[in-house]
């Protein structure tokens, strides 16, 4: 886009839906002309430093000369092509990156459009599974409350029954098995009721359970819950113990955010099914991968059906798996653990607003810091004032938080801590 170029708002509030947004009382929307490294520029000549990476994706920034290098080059070669009875070079060098990162046990990959589409295929390998073992009982999911895994109909069905839309569609969703959500808090003591707990749910529900599926160390957008390793621990045993899968939704947590490449690795377990998204092509492209064992994927092959019953129009895009090939590479060479270390620590300026009287918590993992407040946040109120201040920040409900570029300088995370802590002591929330 010529970045002189108007953007028609009138259009924009007419005709087009945004994101959780009603189309009578719309939220107000801030055209952008173009991004570059971690900045979002605005129509109104505003420069706001980013602080979600454009939902957790853009982990390089924006515009980064290696990622925009690979799309070049495969858009000169091929953009698209069908990969039903057909392969090409870069879903095979992006698969086989994948396979070396992830757990060990996590053979086989199954390249899909979007993260709700990757929760869908790995619902779908878990029941398929048992089907195709003759176990035709298993046809719920467990799941802790406070979760959230996806907005289309059978990730819906697994996200969190009460703080989610799920009520909504209530008549039509399946009906799962919720378990209370994680307590004990990361870096602090375990409760080991909590796993004798979750073991009471699975004595009394394992035999209807295909799988188990949480959001690994971090609950993302249910809540911003950071728990404690073992609790994972506990589900993998348990899962072990009672014949039932798990599902690990790696969507948000995965390639590095938490500050491990993903998230299972503080628990040092090992998922049946895993899911990724979000990062994977560095927030260039929609794109996202089901990885699982050999087990579950030769079991559902030899089953009735013979195949996994998916397969998305743009499944393996060659655009799209170019580009994360390249970003896997870049964090690899950009040595990720020590951009989120250092991210880590200046996100602890965040702390300067624990002691206010308006916040319930602040927390920090990773490259991830949340302010939690006593009271629900008007968005409209507290992004008029974020983008006076020059940062970009999309809180929900009680929650300000940040996921910012791993790219971004010690100066603008303080100042995006500053903006949360000066909105904050200024009512302007």
């Amino acid at each position: 886009m010529n970045k002189k170029q108007t953007i028609d708002l009138d259009f924009d509030r007419q005709h087009i839906w945004h994101p959780y947004t009603s189309m009578t009382q719309p939220l107000p929307v801030y055209p952008v002309t173009h991004t570059q490294d971690n900045k979002i520029f605005l129509q109104s000549s505003e420069c706001l430093i980013d602080g979600m990476a454009s939902w957790w994706s853009a982990i390089h920034g924006y515009g980064h000369p290696v990622l925009k290098a690979a799309m070049h080059q495969q858009v000169d070669t091929m953009s698209h092509v069908m990969f039903g009875g057909i392969t090409h070079q870069p879903a095979i060098d992006l698969c086989k990156k994948l396979v070396a990162i992830t757990p060990n046990n996590l053979e086989k990959v199954f390249l899909a459009d979007s993260g709700s589409v990757a929760v869908e295929v790995a619902i779908k390998m878990a029941l398929q599974y048992w089907l195709s073992q003759g176990v035709t009982g298993k046809q719920k999911l467990m799941t802790p409350l406070k979760g959230y895994h996806g907005d289309t109909f059978a990730a819906t069905s697994v996200c969190d029954p009460i703080n989610s839309m799920h009520s909504l569609y209530s008549g039509f969703l399946p009906e799962h098995v919720f378990v209370p959500a994680p307590e004990s808090q990361f870096g602090q003591q375990f409760n080991q009721q909590e796993a004798a707990q979750l073991s009471d749910y699975f004595v009394k529900h394992h035999k209807e359970v295909a799988a188990f599926i949480i959001e690994p160390i971090v609950q993302n957008a249910g809540g911003m819950n950071f728990y404690h390793p073992e609790y994972l621990q506990a589900v993998r045993q348990l899962c072990n113990d009672y014949d039932v899968l798990l599902i690990c939704d790696e969507i948000a947590t995965g390639f590095g955010r938490t500050g491990k490449m993903f998230a299972v690795e503080h628990s040092q377990v090992e998922p049946d099914i895993m899911c990724i998204g979000k990062a994977l092509t560095g927030g260039t492209m929609t794109l996202s991968a089901t990885l699982t064992t050999a087990k579950i994927a030769i079991g559902i092959s030899e089953g009735e059906a013979g195949v996994l019953m998916h397969g998305p129009t743009f499944m393996g895009n060659p655009l799209a798996c170019a580009v994360a090939s390249a970003s896997i590479d870049l964090l690899v060479e950009q040595d990720w653990a020590k951009q989120i270390a250092e991210l880590n620590h200046a996100l602890e300026s965040l702390t300067q607003c624990s002691g206010l009287p308006q916040v319930k918590n602040v927390r920090i993992l990773g490259g991830i810091g949340v302010v939690e407040l006593t009271r629900v946040i008007d968005v409209e109120k507290i992004q008029r004032f974020f983008i006076s201040q020059g940062v970009w920040i999309r809180p929900f409900g009680k929650l300000i938080y940040l996921m910012p570029p791993y790219i971004s300088s010690e100066q603008d995370i303080n100042t995006l801590c500053n903006a949360i802590y000066d909105a904050i002591t200024g009512d302007h929330y």
